[in-house]
C-alpha cells in the first residue's frame, strides 16, 4: 500500500497532504510540531483523485465557500484518538470549544488531558478542525502549526461565519 502526497499552498504557507487507499491520512504544516512520522513509500502524485479533491476543498475553505470537508479520511490512531477526531470533525464551522467541552462530547468528562493529547496528535489539520479547541478561559493553546496559524484560522472562520 503506497502513500501519495502533494503540496497545497495555503495563505500562511504550504500544507503537505498525504493519502493512502483513496483516503486522506495526513495534512501537515511546514514546521509541523511534532514532526509527522511518515512511511518510506511516499510518492509525489498530485493527480491522485483524493489529493485533487482535498486541494479543491481546501481552496474552497480558504475562499470562504466551504464550511465542512467531504473528502474521505482514514486517520491512524488509537480507538480513543479516532473518537476524539470524529467529535472534532462534527464541530460546526466557526465554533470554539474547550478541552473540557470536547471531553464531554466524547462521553469522557474527566479525560480532559487525554482529549488534549489526542487533539495534539490529530494528523488531519484543518480538515479535522483541532484549531477550534481553545483553553477554558478562551485563550489560544498549543497548535501543531503554531499559534499564529491557529489564530489566523479562527479569525478566518469568524469573518466567514459573521
Amino acid at each position: 500500500m503506497e502513500t501519495v502526497t502533494t503540496t497545497f499552498d495555503a495563505p500562511f504557507g504550504a500544507l503537505r497532504i498525504y493519502a493512502r487507499e483513496g483516503a486522506l491520512v495526513g495534512v501537515y504544516f511546514e514546521g509541523h510540531r511534532p514532526a509527522p512520522v511518515l512511511p518510506d513509500d511516499v510518492i509525489e502524485r498530485a493527480g491522485e483523485r483524493v489529493l485533487r479533491v482535498a486541494c479543491e476543498q481546501l481552496a474552497e475553505y480558504f475562499a470562504g465557500e466551504r464550511v465542512r470537508f467531504e473528502v474521505p479520511i482514514a486517520p491512524v490512531g488509537t480507538t480513543f484518538s479516532r473518537e476524539v477526531w470524529r467529535a472534532l470533525a462534527e464541530l460546526p464551522f466557526g465554533a470554539r470549544v474547550s478541552y473540557a467541552d470536547l471531553a464531554r462530547r466524547v462521553g469522557r468528562p474527566r479525560a480532559i488531558r487525554a482529549v488534549g493529547a489526542a487533539n495534539a496528535r490529530n494528523p488531519l489539520s484543518i480538515v479535522v478542525p483541532c484549531h477550534r479547541v481553545i483553553g477554558a478561559d478562551g485563550s489560544l493553546t498549543g497548535y501543531a502549526g503554531g499559534l499564529a496559524r491557529k489564530e489566523w484560522l479562527l479569525a478566518h472562520e469568524a469573518r466567514r461565519a459573521a
